[in-house]
Formats: C-alpha cells, sequence, structure tokens
C-alpha cells in the first residue's frame, strides 16, 4: 500500500472503552450501499477492538449494534431530498441502534458512530440524529487524462495516467474516504473538458467509467462528469453547438440517452462555458439559461441534473479601462436570468466575485438570485492560500462565508440558508468544493492541508460545528488522540489562515502573485495584464474604487451592505481596499497608518511561521516520522516564502510612497 488511510486510520481503543455490543453487528436492511454499511463498521471496528468482527444478518439475545434503514423515520428536513439523508443512533438497554430513513442515510450513521467511537464520544453524544445540511455535497476534480492535475499540488492524478482510466485499490480507499465525511457527488474531470476528455461521455471511455460509478454507487455518491460545450462539433458532424439548433439538441439527447443506457445511476454534467477561453452560449447570441436548459432537458427524463459554473467574465480586459470590473461579472450575466434555469440547473457560485482569493467579499449573486438553484464553490485546493506548501485551514474563511447575511430576505438570509435550500425551498442545491487530493502518499502533499478536504466535509454535513471542533476532530484521527498534540495542531490549524493572510496581499487587494503559478510574490505580476485583477497602487495610495463613483461593484449588494461598502469609514478594513482606493497615510481604526498596517502585518506573518516552526517541532517523536518529517519540510518552505513575500511586498510600497517603517526594521531598498 503506497498511501495513508488518513483519518480512516482506526486505532485501537482502551480496554475499559470496548463494550460487549460492539462485537456483534447485525444488519437489517438488504442493498448494495446496506451492506456496504455493514463492511466499514466490521472493518473499523476490527481494527479498534484488536480482534476480527464478522457481520450477523439476524437478531440475537446478546447485546448488539443493529442497523437497520426505517423509511417512515421521523425528521425535521425541509425537503425530501434532505429527509432521505436523516439518521439517528441511540441507546436501547445495552445495545445500539443505528437508524437510517435510506440506505445511504444508514452508511452515514455509521461513519458517524465509527467516528464517535474513535474519539471517545459514545457516552457524551448519544443519543444522535443528524439531518445533513447540504442536499448536495460535491467534490470537483481538475483532474485531466494525461495524469496532470489542473491546480493540483499533490502529485498526479489517481484517476487517469496516459489517457488511461485507473481503477485500483486506491480508488476503492478513496471512496471510502469520500463518503465517511459525508460527500455524495463527484465530478472526475477537469472543468476545462479537453480534446480527450470530450470522449468520456462516449463508448471510448464509458465502460471504464462505470467501474467508478459502480464503485461510488456502493457508497451512496452519484458521479458526474465535466462536458465540453462544443461536443457536437467535435465529436459528431454538426457545424455549430447552438444550444436551440434542433440538430445540437437532438444530438444532446442521443448522447445522454447512451449514456444512462451503459450507467443507469449516472448523476449529470458540470459545465464551464463561455469562461476562460472555453465554448458556450454566447457565441450564437445565447444565454446562459439557453445553454444549461438545453442539457437539462436532455438528462430530466433520466432524473439527471446540470451543475452550470458561474465563473464567467471577461478575461481580455484593457488594464487602461478602469470600468470594467471582473467582480461584477456573474452578477452582470446571472442576475437577470434569475428564474429562468430548468429546475435540474444548479449554477455553482464562487464563494466570491474574484477567484478563490486569501481574503474577498461574498459573491452578490447569493444576496441577488432567489428563484434558481445555486451551490456554493469553495476551493480545497489551496490555489492562492500556499498550494499545500505553506499552512492555510481554510474552515474558518467558509464559515464566514456562510454565516454571512445576505439581507436577500430581511435580515437572516445567511449564504448557508440559501444554498442549502432554507431560505427558498429548493433541494437542489449545495456545497462543491475544488478538491486537493492527487496520488502524494498522504493524497494532499503536506499532512495538515488534509484537514482542508475532511473539514469541507464535515462541514457540509453540519456546518453548525466550529473550526476548532474540525481541527481537532481531525487531528486526533489522523495524527495522534494525545492532548499534547492537539493543544499544538489545532491552534496552528485554527491561525493559519490569518497567518497566511498577514504576509500575503493587504487588505483584501489580492492578486499579487507570480502569474499563472500563482504560489509567491510578483506584486505587479497581473497589474498590466488582460485578467482584471488589478490593485492601482501608486505613490499616493493602493485599492481599487468599487463605490458608485468607481465600477458601481457595491451596488450589487443588497442594503446595509450596499452602504457599508460604500465608505472608507464602515467598510470592513479587512475588505478596504478592495473596496476603496485609499492613501497610504489613511489612519486605520488600529490607529496605524495604512503603509504601517502593511509594514507590520508583513513582519509579524513571518513572526508567527517562525512561531509555528518551534511548535511543530516539539512533536518530533509524537506523531508518525512520516508526517512529522513531511510537515517540518513544508515548514521551512512557508518560512522561506513568507520572507519573500514580506521583503517583497514592504520594499515595493516603500519604493512607491517613501514613507519609511516607524520601527526602523529592515526594508530593502
Amino acid at each position: 500500500m503506497n498511501y495513508t488511510k488518513c483519518w480512516l486510520d482506526y486505532q485501537p481503543i482502551l480496554e475499559e472503552k470496548k463494550k460487549s455490543c460492539y462485537c456483534h453487528p447485525v444488519l437489517m436492511a438488504e442493498g448494495v450501499v446496506a451492506k456496504t454499511a455493514g463492511e466499514e463498521y466490521c472493518i473499523a471496528m476490527s481494527e479498534m477492538l484488536g480482534e476480527p468482527v464478522d457481520l450477523l444478518y439476524d437478531i440475537i439475545e446478546e447485546p448488539s449494534v443493529c442497523l437497520e434503514v426505517v423509511e417512515d423515520m421521523e425528521t425535521d428536513a425541509t425537503n425530501d431530498a434532505l429527509a432521505k439523508q436523516s439518521f439517528k443512533i441511540h441507546q436501547e438497554e445495552d445495545s445500539i441502534i443505528i437508524s437510517g430513513k435510506s440506505a445511504e442515510a444508514l452508511l452515514q450513521g455509521v461513519f458517524t458512530f465509527l467516528r464517535m467511537v474513535a474519539l471517545d464520544q459514545i457516552d457524551e453524544k448519544m443519543p444522535y440524529t443528524c439531518t445533513p445540511v447540504m442536499p448536495l455535497r460535491m467534490m470537483n476534480h481538475w483532474d485531466d487524462m494525461d495524469g496532470s492535475i489542473e491546480r493540483g499540488y499533490s502529485g498526479r492524478s489517481f484517476f487517469y495516467d496516459d489517457y488511461e482510466i485507473l481503477y485500483n485499490e486506491r480508488t476503492e480507499m478513496y471512496a471510502r474516504m469520500m463518503a465517511s465525511i459525508g460527500t455524495n457527488a463527484i465530478v472526475i474531470n477537469n472543468v476545462n473538458v479537453h480534446e480527450k476528455e470530450t470522449y468520456l461521455i462516449t463508448d471510448v471511455y464509458l465502460q471504464q467509467v462505470k467501474q467508478y460509478t459502480d464503485l461510488f454507487a456502493k457508497y451512496g455518491i452519484k458521479l458526474f462528469m465535466s462536458v465540453n460545450f462544443a461536443a457536437p462539433m467535435e465529436l459528431g458532424d454538426i457545424p455549430v453547438s447552438d444550444p436551440l439548433n434542433p440538430d445540437v439538441i437532438q444530438w444532446w439527447e442521443k448522447a445522454v440517452k447512451h449514456v444512462y443506457e451503459v450507467i443507469p445511476n449516472f448523476g449529470g454534467f458540470l459545465v464551464k462555458a463561455d469562461s476562460e477561453g472555453r465554448p458556450g452560449p454566447f457565441t450564437y447570441g445565447r444565454t446562459h439559461a439557453d445553454g444549461a436548459n438545453m442539457l437539462a432537458k436532455a438528462l430530466a427524463p433520466h432524473g439527471g441534473i446540470v451543475v452550470w459554473r458561474c465563473f464567467v467574465y471577461n478575461c481580455g480586459q484593457d488594464w487602461r479601462d478602469r470600468k470594467t470590473d471582473r467582480a461584477r461579472a456573474a452578477y452582470d450575466h446571472f442576475m437577470e436570468l434569475d428564474g429562468t434555469f430548468d429546475d435540474n440547473v444548479i449554477l455553482q457560485i464562487k464563494n466570491g466575485p474574484m477567484d478563490f482569493q486569501v481574503r474577498e467579499p461574498v459573491s452578490p449573486l447569493f444576496g441577488g438570485l432567489k428563484k434558481t438553484n445555486m451551490m456554493l464553490e469553495v476551493q480545497i485546493a489551496q490555489e492562492y492560500t500556499g498550494q499545500q506548501i505553506d499552512l492555510c485551514y481554510l474552515i474558518p474563511m467558509w464559515k464566514e462565508i456562510l454565516a454571512f447575511d445576505t439581507y436577500a430576505d430581511d435580515e437572516g438570509t445567511t449564504v448557508e440558508k440559501i444554498v442549502s435550500g432554507q431560505s427558498y425551498g429548493q433541494s437542489v442545491c449545495g456545497m462543491a468544493g475544488v478538491i486537493n487530493t492527487g496520488d502524494d502518499e498522504n493524497w494532499t502533499g503536506n499532512d495538515l492541508a488534509a484537514a482542508n478536504l475532511y473539514g469541507f466535509g464535515r462541514l457540509s454535513m453540519e456546518p453548525s460545528l466550529t473550526a476548532e471542533e474540525i481541527a481537532e476532530e481531525w487531528s486526533k484521527l489522523s495524527l495522534s488522540k494525545e492532548k499534547e498534540v492537539t493543544d499544538v495542531v489545532v491552534p496552528m490549524l485554527c491561525n493559519s489562515w490569518s497567518t497566511y493572510e498577514k504576509y500575503n496581499a493587504p487588505l483584501g487587494i489580492g492578486w499579487m502573485v507570480t502569474p499563472h503559478y500563482h504560489y509567491g510574490p510578483d506584486i505587479d505580476g497581473y497589474e498590466y495584464d488582460r485578467w482584471g485583477t488589478y490593485h492601482r497602487a501608486d505613490l499616493h495610495g493602493i485599492g481599487v474604487d468599487r463605490t458608485e463613483a468607481g465600477t458601481g461593484y457595491v451596488t450589487q449588494y443588497n442594503e446595509p451592505w450596499r452602504s457599508i461598502y460604500a465608505k472608507k469609514e464602515t467598510c470592513p478594513e479587512e475588505l478596504l481596499l478592495f473596496f476603496h482606493y485609499v492613501p497610504y497615510t489613511y489612519v486605520l481604526k488600529t490607529g496605524k497608518t495604512l503603509i504601517q498596517h502593511i509594514y507590520d502585518t508583513h513582519f509579524e506573518g513571518v513572526e508567527e511561521v517562525e512561531e509555528m516552526q518551534k511548535q511543530w517541532t516539539s512533536l518530533n517523536g509524537k506523531i508518525s516520522d512520516r508526517a512529522f518529517e513531511c510537515v517540518t519540510e513544508r515548514l521551512a518552505r512557508q518560512l522561506e516564502n513568507a520572507k519573500e513575500w514580506r521583503d517583497r511586498v514592504n520594499t515595493y510600497f516603500y519604493r512607491k510612497c517613501g514613507i519609511a517603517d516607524e520601527k526602523n526594521r529592515n526594508i530593502y531598498l
């Protein structure tokens, strides 16, 4: 085995924590997924008890753990899609009952129970009931069939190599890991669909794709594929991909029908269209609703859905143009289409209006659309947040996003309520994460980066969990249950986003990264480029004016945010430079000038990484040598990166403004 088991590396539990019922699991349900639930129970409990545990199929007189499906179970779910995912764990005398409203829910109940046992939480948490908050909990892979992974920082793909589809023990382990954190949908290929990948929906690859579909189905997971909007042109003899063209419509209907003939439980399509060079309906003067609905109608008879990305913007912008604003693009393109999408279309919206920066405001689309299914898209892969070299635990960021009040339907209309279906009653909605896995031994390059993967799953199931609770769970399951380990690891994780932000771009401005690679500083790297990602620094100040007098972006928000963001004095300072051009001498609420804040935070960021190194060093001999050495090496690289950020950013701004650091620290001139 050339991979770790991550949080599924079940360790023996103490003798006094063992209950007699654990040895006698009784499966009182039928079907492939129910069988998987029983198998997972036996695998985990055998490892935790240190003796073989076999599955029983008949009630016994001895204390047992009963696994059952109760279709008429009462739930507090707001819709049927969520109700079917509800489960309950409770004790009856000396036996424990794990009940699911469906086999998929039972499987989640089993994984939850096993986690409770591993973390010694049984007495604390039972009885336990759960209805997952997000109906759809999706992983987006950006894997290409040559074996590379776009924005992948953990080795190569374990799905593909040299245009062949792989299937082995590792892919089976991957399915187990995803199911264990609540994932119920997986997209297996990059949203940028290249020539070979276009053939994934044809007989060239469908039988091999079916292997994955069947594997995922055992774990209650639907398989999705990214598709090429121009497929009728590339795979057929049709000269256009116009979504209203009868020949195009017929081509997709035939293609989709055949996919379902081979893969009856196929989930549907993920589509990136009219974005960064990808083909789409704009070519033919059509709307994104025209494009999405054409595919949705082809999928609807088979129960499939279309996930349509809203990452659409002008990627050929003139840097001289101060009115065109990339931040406005998604809202401008999609807001006028609200209510025109079919019921089996979900708009997948990035958490911010730009592109997964370390700090940006929540996309105003969440507060604008009211008649359209929506999913929140976040990036587990750390494209702009350290690329799994630098430690950056993202759960605190995602919790802030979910808790953001859009005021779309008066106060309390949070992003969480919108994408979970609570606000507008949609059942086709949820969260999607651009995943960070590859074929590295530890799956995520940096062992600590796996906390983001684990955390995404746990958060999409139960957003009420705190970032600290998730970090502690992950640390105990993946590294060590010892308090002296969690006392180091949990604060390291929970403070790391703040640390990274300090030595990265200040106060929400973003984009001071090396072009294309997006790792390390290049302050003007994108400043005169076509991507619309400008900081507008000059000798007087820095920032983008997005007020009504500037690009007008603030008008896309509901009140009171529109007014709050519009004024420097009320704008949250962590977003100040995103919304405003600000002089270097402007005094922040801390009493510091803007330029002094930039100097101070970049020095502080380096100091905090140095402290991380010290804390991590104290764990030598307390966790596995492999994990310790991996993170030690990553922290050394992070420190060098943080120093480079500090020195380049501070020198850049000193040269711009000529204002010295009040503390007379070393700034390279």
